[in-house]
């Protein structure tokens, strides 16, 4: 297996650990506050003409009213010293875009002194916005227009883009480079084989020393993980490690070990983002959540 094929095996044990390193960060180590939702369009760089902006205000709406998918854009002058993923991931939370139980929302998230941009993906578009081709749309449809200096075309370009993946008229597998092409999605087998280990392991490392919710912890990551490939291979793999940590569990009482691994293991806070900010003109998220899908690029 290539270095390329082996980057997307291990994707999604990666996000994982992403989202809970994101969740055990203290809110007061954050040095960039997430702005305000005001509206789809949420320019603070103010490069974006006002026809543009309301053009892409118009095509958000209606696209949301046709499928309920919520799209928004933020452009930030600077992340000033945050993390592009991680920045991103908490903008899409706190502005809780995508509907509640669905979660189909999509962020498109530009900053330009470090001249970086990036497509999150809420977890019910993940199947289809996938990491692939949300990385076509930033390398084929927005940075080619941004490095020409043109930016408000290359937003209008990556929002119509989302939009017709979203909507299933974007056929990006058509022009996809020869060498995207030799990079293959996990097969539904590697999304079960890592579920399980990525489950196991937590299940060991996340219980605090409490060993009767490690088969819970354990299943519910595994699932997670499996589930890209079916829900149906999801159970399997959560059925799995749920038995590998019994096996563990019942090993360490024959050894008379009462504490276990992962005893003194820290959590952050407790209080998670709060709620959904409204916005202007009578736009606010629905509820939607995110799970660091997507991808990142430059220009």
């Amino acid at each position: 297996m290539d270095a390329i094929s082996m980057s997307r095996v291990w994707r999604e044990p990666a996000r994982l650990m992403v989202f809970l390193g994101v969740m055990l960060i203290a809110p007061s180590g954050w040095a960039l506050d997430v702005p305000p939702l005001t509206g789809r369009v949420v320019d603070l760089a103010h490069v974006l003409p006002a026809d543009v902006a309301a053009a892409l205000t118009r095509d958000l709406e209606a696209h949301e009213m046709k499928t309920s998918n919520q799209v928004a854009v933020l452009i930030l002058p600077s992340l000033e010293g945050e993390p592009l993923e991680s920045f991103s991931h908490r903008v899409g939370t706190t502005w809780k875009l995508g509907q509640k139980g669905t979660d189909n929302g999509v962020l498109l998230l530009l900053a330009l002194r470090e001249r970086k941009v990036r497509i999150e993906a809420g977890y019910g578009l993940e199947g289809t916005l996938t990491d692939l081709r949300s990385a076509h749309i930033i390398r084929q449809e927005i940075v080619p227009r941004f490095r020409s200096g043109d930016l408000p075309g290359g937003i209008a370009a990556g929002v119509q883009a989302i939009l017709g993946t979203i909507e299933g008229t974007y056929k990006a597998d058509e022009v996809l480079s020869g060498h995207a092409r030799s990079g293959q999605e996990p097969t539904a087998f590697e999304y079960v084989i890592i579920g399980i280990i990525v489950g196991t392991l937590a299940g060991i490392v996340l219980s605090h020393g409490l060993q009767g919710t490690r088969a819970l912890l354990g299943s519910l990551l595994a699932f997670l993980v499996a589930q890209f490939a079916s829900v149906v291979l999801g159970l399997a793999a959560a059925g799995v490690t749920a038995f590998l940590l019994w096996l563990i569990l019942q090993a360490n009482r024959g050894r008379g070990q009462g504490g276990g691994w992962g005893e003194g293991f820290m959590t952050g806070p407790g209080g998670g983002f709060g709620g959904s900010i409204g916005g202007g003109g009578g736009f606010s998220g629905g509820g939607g959540d995110f799970g660091g899908g997507g991808a990142s690029g430059d220009w």
